[in-house]
């Protein structure tokens, strides 16, 4: 069935999938500015489009999204190569959700889309689509300019790596709150060994200054270590400023504002199904909170 008759897509419709296609775009290049081009720009072709030969307009909008970051992700790998220290994603930062969703969404995660960026371009969009959006791999050669096949081996490679490197995770929600609750608290009261008992013992911390802001240019691994430098960081660091729970990408994290009320820090955890935090991204490019 075609969607429509005539030249131009309607607004309706493609309102219909915006947040589809923001999920899409967000996923793929890893940033919110990104993300609202891409849709600002699919947008603008579906005004142009020739609706009468568009006979699924999700499938249709997902493609066309897909192709600019595509190339948006392409150009972007040269500029993140020669990035200060480790790079990590733009968060999203929402009220913290309800208690009653059962999973939390595992694709969007920070922990996730810092593995993404181990894959090349093609291999992202390949993994991306079919993984997480269930985009049949026709569609996903169309955007790719590949072979259906080609793009079968693209996310096998690319599963294959998220495998070896993805996060340890849980999807409950209480596991995830009560292990970032714990950590919190333990920050908070300087209570060292507290701290040590939330973590993981080979758990992972990252931050991301971009040369703008201090923060650590290498990952620090383990609990011990990734203890004494949080400890550190709030006993010399924190006064003045004030700590809130959020919700960033799909699950509680620390948002830590300034006495202005700007965002100077937004930290987000992957916790394992044992409830002790496995991960720690934390984002202080100040270019990337903005909008928080």
């Amino acid at each position: 069935m075609r969607s429509g008759a005539g030249a131009g897509g309607r607004p309706a419709e493609f309102e219909e999938h915006r947040d589809h296609l923001w999920g899409v775009a967000y996923r793929i290049t890893g940033t919110k500015a990104d993300a609202d081009d891409a849709v600002q720009e699919a947008w603008l072709r579906w005004r142009h489009a020739d609706v009468a030969q568009v006979r699924d307009v999700r499938a249709y909008l997902t493609t066309t999204v897909s192709r600019i970051c595509y190339d948006v992700l392409t150009s972007a790998r040269v500029r993140r190569e020669a990035y200060v220290g480790p790079w990590l994603p733009e968060p999203v930062v929402k009220e913290p959700g309800p208690e009653d969703r059962a999973a939390m969404d595992d694709s969007v995660s920070m922990a996730m889309l810092a593995v993404l960026e181990r894959l090349t371009a093609a291999e992202r969009v390949a993994f991306v689509l079919h993984d997480a959006f269930a985009v049949p791999f026709g569609e996903i050669a169309d955007v790719l300019g590949r072979s259906e096949e080609a793009v079968r081996r693209l996310a096998s490679r690319a599963r294959a790596r998220v495998r070896a490197h993805g996060p340890r995770r849980t999807t409950d929600r209480s596991t995830h709150r009560k292990a970032v609750e714990a950590f919190t608290a333990a920050a908070l009261n300087g209570d060292l060994s507290g701290l040590v008992a939330a973590l993981d013992p080979d758990v992972v911390w990252r931050s991301d200054g971009g040369g703008a802001v201090s923060s650590a240019l290498q990952p620090v691994a383990g609990a011990d270590r990734v203890a004494r430098l949080v400890h550190g960081l709030v006993s010399r660091w924190l006064e003045g400023m004030t700590v809130e729970f959020a919700e960033v990408n799909g699950g509680l994290g620390v948002v830590v504002r300034a006495a202005d009320g700007t965002a100077d820090t937004v930290a987000a955890f992957s916790v394992a199904e044992d409830g002790r935090v496995t991960e720690i991204d934390v984002v202080r490019n100040p270019a990337k909170l903005a909008t928080v």
